[in-house]
């Protein structure tokens, strides 16, 4: 009992710091929802903290505005589309590719896997004006797909990357038993090898829909009417800078999306983001 006593004593300074670090880091986001719930009347003559004395002031209201504006409302099913679509579409074609890489024998591979390596370390500015009148040409500019694609092709290298590694380390023997009982190479890949690589998965999906949802330069470079959720606050702002009683909501609905995304996967979040880059 002691020795558990003395354990703690020793760690209580940084568990002190770290309680205040957290604290420091929710006031931002803690403000942002007190100020999404203050009616507009008092939203520019009183501080958010003025909610936690007085939380009878808290309404609804902004969030009913907010979900009756159709450019809002537009703006979220795009992004939500955006996002989910891209990170599908990531995961599966990265997973075969990573696959592949990982224990399939075919010419050229090691060199490919060091072009895809490369690819790492393009900065995506550099394509936007290319990929710009690519879109203009083909008729992807403005639409979600358009969107969903650039997020996708940027996103691969680091995908395969990460599943690669992650698939390397799976014991070979696992899959010369499958092999030997007479598997074919995508049962192989759908029965074991997605299976034993699910955390590395959901890592990945984490970061291509945190990515996406929060992305701004691309959707302004490649969206007009097509907005994803941060163009159109953006949008809100600039011109309409006093508008906080929507533009505060629209905010939140903003974060909280990806936060529950996060917390939804955060146990896999750890061990696939280490097993892929260690290996």
């Amino acid at each position: 009992m002691a020795a558990r006593i003395a354990n703690a004593t020793r760690k209580l300074p940084v568990h002190l710091v770290l309680i205040f670090v957290a604290v420091l880091w929710m006031v931002p986001t803690l403000g942002l929802l007190l100020t999404s719930l203050m009616p507009a009347d008092i939203i520019g003559s009183e501080g958010w903290w003025n909610l936690v004395s007085e939380p009878s002031k808290a309404a609804f209201e902004n969030y009913d505005k907010l979900f009756d504006n159709n450019e809002l409302t537009t703006a979220l099913w795009v992004t939500v589309q955006v996002a989910v679509g891209n990170t599908v579409i990531l995961v599966i074609v990265a997973a075969l590719a990573g696959y592949a890489f990982a224990w399939l024998e075919f010419p050229g591979r090691d060199i490919l896997f060091v072009v895809v390596i490369a690819l790492l370390v393009v900065p995506l500015q550099v394509a936007l004006i290319p990929i710009f009148s690519l879109y203009n040409t083909t008729g992807l500019f403005d639409t979600a797909l358009g969107l969903m694609l650039f997020h996708v092709a940027f996103g691969m290298p680091f995908a395969i990357f990460l599943l690669r590694n992650f698939f390397v380390g799976i014991p070979k023997d696992i899959l010369e038993s499958a092999r030997i009982d007479g598997a074919s190479e995508m049962r192989i890949f759908f029965k074991l090898v997605l299976p034993l690589g699910l955390p590395a998965i959901a890592s990945l999906a984490i970061f291509q829909f945190l990515w996406t949802w929060n992305d701004l330069i691309v959707a302004l470079t490649f969206g007009r009417d097509t907005q994803p959720i941060t163009v159109a606050i953006f949008s809100q702002l600039r011109q309409f800078g006093t508008n906080i009683e929507l533009i505060a909501p629209a905010s939140f609905v903003s974060l909280a999306i990806p936060l529950i995304v996060f917390l939804a996967f955060q146990r896999y979040f750890v061990q696939g983001l280490l097993a892929g880059s260690v290996k």
